[in-house]
């Protein structure tokens, strides 16, 4: 059983962590993590692929990969989650928010995503990833810097002030040819809309194809001066 920390000894950890591990392999940024945090430490995943919970996996078979099931995904992606449980070792942990769907409309009105992106977001992702992060002290995410420019400074460890939280991002320095090389490597499954023009995949009110060669996340929320649920600010 690993000790619950302060956050200050999160934070103190993260900082000297963030600086000993810049520039080493994901498999040995997530080796540190799960000595240090054992079962305090899980994974966070959109599952537009699953090369970060394959990595992970790999290194600790069995760790909890959280996923917030926002009943507005598309069904490619639910079809990811279901292939990561079946053969990955792994424990998905399907998130969803307080209320459905029908509940919400029913409270702030039909589509809040196409008025209030904002708070759609912090309803359907943000809240219920702070529940799905109770029980632990850090969490792997699949950030990369070269995603976005609101991304370009992403630590392989940082301390989530918000959160009291450590957030680690193995594949921070990972560029997108890394990516497809480790895809085909290990065959990892990989959202089928990625290959149809979606070059990042949230919930399918708020996500559209985009040209090649275009900001990656310029398909977000593309009515809106948003590039960013929440989740990663």
């Amino acid at each position: 059983m690993t000790s619950i920390r302060t956050k200050e000894e999160l934070r103190e950890l993260a900082t000297v962590a963030g600086s000993e591990l810049e520039g080493k392999p994901a498999e040995e940024i997530v080796a540190w993590a799960v000595e240090t945090f054992g079962e305090r430490f899980c994974v966070t995943s959109s599952f537009a692929d699953a090369v970060l919970a394959h990595v992970v996996s790999k290194v600790a078979p069995g760790v909890d990969v959280v996923f917030l099931d926002t009943g507005l995904h598309f069904a490619e992606t639910l079809r990811v989650r279901d292939i990561v449980q079946r053969t990955l070792p792994v424990t998905v942990r399907s998130i969803r928010p307080q209320l459905t769907v029908a509940e919400q409309d029913e409270k702030y009105g039909a589509r809040l995503y196409a008025r209030r992106p904002d708070e759609c977001c912090d309803l359907r992702k943000v809240e219920p990833l702070e529940r799905g992060l109770a029980n632990y002290d850090a969490w792997a995410a699949g950030l990369r810097r070269d995603e976005s420019p609101t991304r370009a400074n992403t630590p392989v460890v940082g301390f989530d002030t918000n959160r009291g939280k450590v957030k680690v991002s193995p594949l921070a320095a990972w560029t997108q040819a890394d990516v497809d090389a480790y895809i085909s490597r290990h065959n990892v499954p990989v959202n089928t809309l990625i290959r149809q023009g979606y070059a990042s995949v949230g919930c399918w009110p708020c996500t559209k194809r985009t040209p090649p060669g275009t900001d990656p996340r310029a398909g977000r929320w593309p009515m809106f001066d948003k590039s960013e649920c929440g989740l990663h600010v």
